[in-house]
C-alpha cells in the first residue's frame, strides 16, 4: 500500500512538473509581447527578450486608442461576435432540435443532412452566393454562411437526444407543442451546452479576419483581426492606424504598436473565459454520450 502511494505521488510530480513547463512555453510569448508592448524602443533593441520591461511607457497604447479605424475595428468586431454568436446559436439549437425528434424517416434525412453540410460549396461559389444576396459590406456577409458548423450540430443533436423522451410526452400531454417544448424544456436544459458551443461560435467570430478581406470593401467594416493582420503581417502599423489626428513622424516604432494592438485584440476574449469556464468541459461532455 505504501509503494502504491510513493508511486502515485512520484506519477503526479512527473504530470505537474510536465505541465508546468507546457504551460511556461506557452506563457513566455505572451508575456513577451506584452513586455514589448510597455517598453520603449530604445529597451526594446538593447534587449533579446524580455518579460518585464525596463522602461514602462504607454506611447503605443496611446497611439492605437487614438486611431479612429482601431477603435471603429473594435466596436464592429464586438456587434459581430455578438450577433453572429446568437445566430449561430439560433440556428444550431433549433436545426439540432429538428433532427433530434423522432419521425418517420428520420435516419435517411438526418444523414444526407449531415453529410452534405460537411462538404462546403467553397470560396468562388460562397462568394457568388453572398454577391448576389446583396450582403457584400455587411456585418452579415460574415455571420450568415457560417450560421451553422456541422460539428457542433451533431454533438447538439446528440445532447438532445440524450434528454428523457418522459419530459416531451409530458409537455405534450400538457398542450405544448414542439415550440413550445423546445423554448420551455429543451433550452433551459441545454445551458451548458449552449455556453460552450456560444464561447466556440464567439472566439470564431472574434478571431475571423479572412472573410472580412473577401467581404468588405469598404475598410469601416474592417473587424480588429484584419486590422491586426495589416499592422503585424503587411507591416503596415503606423499607416494602418493613422488619421488625421496623428503625425507619423511622431508615432511610436512600429514594433511596438503590432505588440500593443495584439494585446488590444486578445484582452477581451481571455476576459469572457474564464465566466463560461464552468459550463466549458460539461457542455462539451454532455453531447458526446447518449444516455
Amino acid at each position: 500500500m505504501k509503494d502504491t502511494t510513493i508511486s502515485s505521488r512520484v506519477i503526479d510530480f512527473v504530470n505537474y512538473t510536465l505541465l508546468a513547463i507546457v504551460a511556461a512555453l506557452m506563457l513566455f510569448p505572451f508575456l513577451y509581447v506584452v513586455a514589448v508592448s510597455f517598453s520603449s524602443y530604445k529597451a526594446y533593441i538593447q534587449s533579446d527578450f524580455m518579460i518585464i520591461p525596463k522602461e514602462w511607457v504607454l506611447d503605443a497604447y496611446r497611439f492605437i486608442f487614438a486611431s479612429k479605424s482601431f477603435l471603429r475595428s473594435l466596436w464592429v468586431t464586438g456587434l459581430i461576435t455578438v450577433i453572429g454568436t446568437l445566430v449561430n446559436l439560433a440556428f444550431t439549437s433549433s436545426f439540432a432540435y429538428v433532427l433530434s425528434r423522432p419521425v418517420f424517416g428520420q435516419r435517411p434525412v438526418t444523414f444526407l443532412v449531415l453529410f452534405t453540410m460537411l462538404f462546403n460549396a467553397g470560396m468562388i461559389p460562397t462568394y457568388l452566393v453572398v454577391k448576389e444576396t446583396g450582403l457584400m459590406n455587411t456585418i452579415w456577409a460574415m455571420i450568415l454562411p457560417v450560421a451553422i458548423a456541422p460539428f457542433n450540430l451533431i454533438v447538439m443533436r446528440q445532447f438532445f437526444q440524450s434528454i428523457p423522451s418522459e419530459l416531451h410526452e409530458a409537455a405534450t400531454i400538457d398542450g405544448a407543442n414542439d415550440l413550445q417544448s423546445f423554448w420551455r424544456i429543451i433550452l433551459p436544459l441545454s445551458k451548458p451546452s449552449l455556453a460552450a458551443f456560444g464561447l466556440f461560435y464567439a472566439v470564431m467570430h472574434w478571431n475571423n479576419y479572412f472573410t472580412a478581406i473577401l467581404y468588405m470593401n469598404d475598410q469601416k467594416w474592417w473587424p480588429i483581426q484584419t486590422i491586426l493582420r495589416q499592422i503585424v503581417v503587411v507591416n503596415e502599423a503606423q499607416t494602418s492606424l493613422a488619421n488625421g489626428q496623428i503625425l507619423l513622424e511622431n508615432a511610436p516604432p512600429a514594433e511596438t504598436i503590432q505588440m500593443a494592438a495584439i494585446i488590444v485584440a486578445t484582452v477581451p476574449i481571455l476576459i469572457v473565459y474564464p465566466f463560461l469556464q464552468k459550463h466549458f468541459a460539461k457542455g462539451v461532455m454532455l453531447g458526446s454520450v447518449k444516455g
